[in-house]
């Protein structure tokens, strides 16, 4: 192949030497006919290469609960193949081209003409759908580039719940989390003892910051922490599950279930020292 693929080069050096000026003529030379070889050949090396996937996609994508999710995958030289897409959790095989192979319809296919994608779009997706899909390509043997798909819910947390103790005078600083949002909430409400907190009662010294983002983070202060702020609290976002805890204002000796816990760890340190001791005494 290479030796014919040369002549050719030598011929057409032989037709440019005929129709390029006189004073031209001369600067063809054979060193120009092997440094035009040593160039094509590594030209025809990449052309006939084959589809071969474009790795500088990502190949880790994360979508929300019920909000669609893509996974694109970037195919050079696929001439007359054919992509399909499997979930490796089954061995399912989900597309092929542009066609649905699955009877969970929302799985399609999507091909983009300008820039080469193969996108898998996943309308409503679930927890359940997250692993590991394959983009394949009908070569011989078959090539495949696989890909991670994460489905995240919201999440609302209360720092150092669900049990939280204050001493009687203190500051109470209850801090909520809101996690895995397409946008921010609109407003976060606070509750206690399922009643709306009135930052502007009487009693006073209570407030909220909220600071809104991918993670929204909302703080409740209560300054001066009396008898009466002990009870049930709750963080209620607008477009996420709420999260509650319960607040004990201790005064003087902490309360039972404090005791009850302290209790335990004694025991349980007196039970060690207890099987050291009969541990070296066996010795």
């Amino acid at each position: 192949m290479k030796v014919f693929l040369t002549f050719r080069i030598f011929l057409c050096i032989l037709i440019l030497r005929e129709t390029c000026p006189q004073n031209l003529r001369g600067n063809v030379t054979v060193t120009d006919l092997h440094l035009i070889s040593e160039n094509i050949v590594p030209m025809r090396r990449v052309l006939d290469r084959g589809p071969y996937f474009d790795t500088s996609a990502t190949k880790n994508v994360t979508s929300l609960v019920g909000i669609t999710g893509h996974l694109n995958c970037r195919i050079k030289n696929l001439g007359n193949k054919t992509v399909s897409w499997i979930r490796h959790r089954d061995l399912h095989l989900l597309t092929v081209s542009e066609s649905t192979y699955t009877s969970d319809q929302r799985f399609t296919s999507i091909y983009n003409k300008q820039t080469g994608d193969w996108s898998l779009q996943i309308k409503f997706p679930q927890l359940r759908d997250s692993g590991i899909y394959e983009c394949q390509v009908s070569t011989t043997p078959p090539v495949g580039y696989t890909m991670v798909f994460s489905v995240v819910e919201p999440i609302t947390s209360i720092l150092g719940g669900p049990e939280i103790y204050i001493d009687l005078g203190s500051t109470v600083n209850l801090t909520c989390v809101i996690k895995h949002l397409p946008d921010p909430p609109i407003s976060v409400q606070w509750n206690h003892n399922n009643q709306e907190i009135n930052y502007d009662s009487p009693r006073g010294g209570v407030s909220v910051i909220t600071e809104k983002g991918d993670i929204t983070t909302s703080y409740l202060l209560i300054q001066r922490a009396s008898i009466a702020d002990s009870g049930q609290y709750s963080c209620l976002p607008s477009n996420a599950n709420s999260k509650s805890v319960n607040v004990h204002i201790l005064k003087g000796d902490h309360p039972a279930a404090v005791q009850k816990s302290h209790l335990l760890v004694s025991e349980l340190l007196s039970l060690c020292f207890l099987q050291i001791c009969l541990k070296l005494s066996a010795q």
